[in-house]
């Protein structure tokens, strides 16, 4: 006979997968459209983003109720390094990123974050995430017109593709700012159902490689080579999302109530960022980040339990098996997720605005003024230092010339004064951490 502590036991382990499951559903539509822009399995980057986020948690102790899955600031650095290089050499450099990001970690145990606020101000950061949105802006406006990503060619014609890619548009924007509750966390998903539908009664849909699929399946995994070109050129866009993966930290910790800068440490949790990025790499995933979809739905549904994105996990891993889902994810047609990356690609160029419109960053001030329109001009302008193998463009350059002229140039004395009492209230919040 089963007593009334273990029926209660019994359900609350329900309710935790259930909340589990929903936590996957919110991650899924960013999940799968990664891969999908990239050219990658979506079926591995299941599988990987449920690893990464056992990885993390394993890593953190199961304290900070995150999940892991595809960074959409790899897109443009993935899809011109396969060009140039291959996927396995593209993997080996992904693999090499996420150990950089794991030596980040371990420069913050050692020294303290205020050497990341030293290196990487807003001024920095701001530019090079507004770089990332708007340089993919091409491929975006490609897709939604019925184009390949690079508008090489025409795969669906234009009056078709720009009316489904509309409908895309239009539901995600309309789900993101009019929506109540839950649903408001979904607009990529809500916009790719929609769109989706509107292909399928278009007949821009072909079902055969669903129907040809088996069942169940190993996901195609990957094995990473190393190409000294390739992992060179993807070592600096890891600046991206370290700094993403920083301000997630500190939002989490705020619907929470609880300092996980401090335990487990920011050390810790950059270096579980790393760790399934690394380990994505190893299966042929796309890199691994902390999502800010997720951390929407903790503070709208109070489910502050770590093991529920573990749950989250599992169910990932679980899905990347069933080979037709895989399938099926792969005959979303190109302009429904063109339409959907216009607001997508947009809204992260907005994001890097918002970062030196927060941080009250002085455009009279001629460093700053100097650092931005660089940075803005190489990247959107396409500028590469090098030839052949050996050149160097888009994130990565438009990262390495922020840090490099941030370091050089010198600051007002005003300009100090503040940056030097931001860094000693960052410091002054994490000194328990270090001591972790």
């Amino acid at each position: 006979m089963v007593s009334e502590k273990d029926g209660t036991e019994k359900a609350m382990h329900w309710r935790t997968a259930l909340a589990g499951s929903q936590m996957l559903f919110v991650a899924f539509g960013a999940l799968v459209l990664m891969p999908l822009l990239t050219g990658l399995d979506p079926s591995v980057a299941l599988f990987t983003a449920g690893i990464g986020t056992l990885l993390f948690h394993f890593v953190t102790g199961a304290t900070v109720p995150i999940f892991l899955a595809s960074s959409f600031v790899f897109i443009a650095p993935i899809i011109f390094s396969v060009q140039s290089w291959g996927v396995p050499a593209t993997m080996g450099a992904l693999l090499a990123a996420g150990v950089v990001y794991m030596c980040l970690g371990l420069f913050v145990r050692w020294r303290g974050p205020g050497f990341l606020h030293r290196l990487l101000p807003p001024v920095v950061i701001g530019p090079v995430i507004m770089i990332i949105g708007l340089g993919l802006a091409p491929i975006a406006v490609n897709m939604a017109m019925g184009k390949a990503g690079d508008g090489s060619f025409e795969i669906f014609p234009y009056q078709d593709a720009i009316l489904v890619s509309m409908i895309s548009l239009v539901t995600t924007a309309a789900v993101a700012v009019f929506a109540k509750g839950i649903f408001r966390l979904l607009p990529i998903l809500c916009g790719v159902v929609v769109g989706y539908l509107a292909a399928l009664w278009m007949g821009m849909v072909n079902f055969d490689a669903v129907r040809d699929a088996p069942l169940i399946a190993v996901p195609g995994f990957i094995m990473p080579e190393f190409h000294w070109q390739a992992i060179l050129f993807m070592i600096p866009v890891a600046i991206a999302p370290a700094i993403e993966h920083v301000g997630d930290v500190l939002a989490i910790s705020k619907v929470t109530g609880k300092d996980y800068v401090k335990k487990p440490g920011l050390h810790r949790t950059l270096f579980g960022d790393g760790l399934a990025t690394s380990a994505a790499a190893m299966f042929g995933g796309p890199p691994n980040t902390t999502y800010s979809e997720v951390t929407g739905a903790v503070m709208l549904t109070r489910a502050f339990n770590p093991i529920i994105m573990i749950w989250a996990a599992g169910f990932a891993i679980l899905l990347a098996f069933v080979s037709k889902f895989g399938m099926f994810l792969q005959t979303i047609p190109t302009p429904v997720m063109g339409g959907i990356l216009i607001l997508l690609f947009g809204s992260i160029a907005a994001v890097g605005m918002n970062t030196l419109i927060k941080a009250r960053v002085d455009m009279a001030e001629q460093r700053n003024l100097v650092i931005v329109a660089t940075v803005l001009v190489f990247g959107i302008g396409g500028m590469a230092l090098g030839d052949g193998e050996l050149s160097l463009q888009g994130v990565s350059l438009c990262g390495i010339v922020a840090i490099v002229l941030n370091l050089i140039l010198p600051s007002s004395a005003q300009e100090a004064d503040d940056l030097h009492v931001e860094q000693e209230v960052v410091e002054d919040l994490v000194e328990h951490g270090r001591r972790d």
